[in-house]
């Protein structure tokens, strides 16, 4: 009996050995899972009000570039052509353009500008694309398409979705100074619960994929965590704005989706955009993914 007693006792505390480690691995995955959710919300919260800040700036500076603009193009009507004070004022104005155009890539991160989303073919956006595309790559670097047939429509703008390919055209160029190969795919992802996790701003369901492939430089981890963020760059002084990937993280989730970034320092980066599919529904009831009303052009 006393034999009996004893084993009983031992299993007993074998088995509260066993349910406190799984409580301790429970616990310490709970943790673990509560650290990379306050992080995503914290970078969530970074861009949100970094694009507040953007926004701010970019109207301002609008208003200044309307003003520098007119007077230089009162100036320039009253100076002879051709005269050196004529291309001088002509300089000013195509520097208060190109400003303009910055002060819209802000407007874009911010979401300040209203998209005019319709049903669109990805793959036919893609192929009209690519027609240019190879004349801003050059010829060290060969540009490859990879289309699913039969592809869903996807609900974007037509003119934001031209933007989002010829950013990230000329951010994976610029990755491949020596030359390389660029991919562009398609493709379709039903997303589970579990992996639309991954992304704070991600939902279940279904999506149309654009993938941006090249075999570049890449990032490291430092440099993909900030790879969005307005005015963030790493190439040298005066070659890039660091608004090419900030204007498309505003595009998608403007549109209702969301970004991923994979890469491998030397060996290369792929940005994956997911936007909603565009169901038939979705048109006729007039809306779109993120509430705005739909316009066909």
């Amino acid at each position: 009996a006393v034999v009996i007693l004893l084993w009983r006792r031992r299993r007993d505390s074998e088995e509260r050995a066993r349910a406190l480690e799984a409580l301790v691995v429970v616990l310490r995955r709970s943790q673990e899972e509560l650290a990379a959710s306050e992080e995503k919300l914290r970078h969530m919260q970074k861009m949100d009000a970094i694009g507040r800040l953007a926004s701010g700036i970019a109207h301002d500076f609008n208003n200044l570039l309307t003003v520098i603009g007119g007077q230089a193009q009162l100036l320039q009507a009253t100076l002879p052509e051709p005269s050196r004070e004529r291309r001088r004022a002509e300089e000013i104005i195509e520097a208060s353009d190109r400003a303009a155009q910055l002060t819209q890539q802000l407007l874009t991160f911010s979401r300040q500008q209203v998209p005019r989303p319709r049903r669109l073919d990805l793959n036919a956006v893609v192929q009209s694309a690519s027609l240019m595309l190879q004349r801003v790559l050059g010829d060290h670097i060969q540009l490859k398409t990879c289309l699913r047939p039969e592809l869903g429509p996807v609900l974007a703008d037509a003119g934001q979705l031209d933007q989002i390919i010829l950013n990230l055209t000329i951010n994976a160029r610029d990755a491949m100074p020596q030359g390389g190969e660029l991919v562009i795919e398609t493709c379709e992802e039903n997303l589970a619960p579990s992996f639309a996790g991954a992304s704070p701003s991600a939902a279940p369901g279904p999506y149309i994929v654009l993938a941006v492939r090249d075999n570049g430089c890449g990032m490291d981890e430092a440099t993909q965590a900030r790879a969005c963020e307005p005015f963030f760059t790493t190439k040298p002084l005066g070659k890039g704005t660091g608004l090419g990937l900030a204007t498309v993280y505003g595009i998608v989730h403007q549109n209702g989706g969301f970004l991923a970034i994979t890469s491998t320092p030397g060996e290369g980066t792929t940005v994956r955009i997911y936007l909603p599919r565009g169901e038939e529904n979705d048109v006729k009831n007039g809306r779109h993914a993120v509430g705005q009303p739909t316009t066909n052009n």
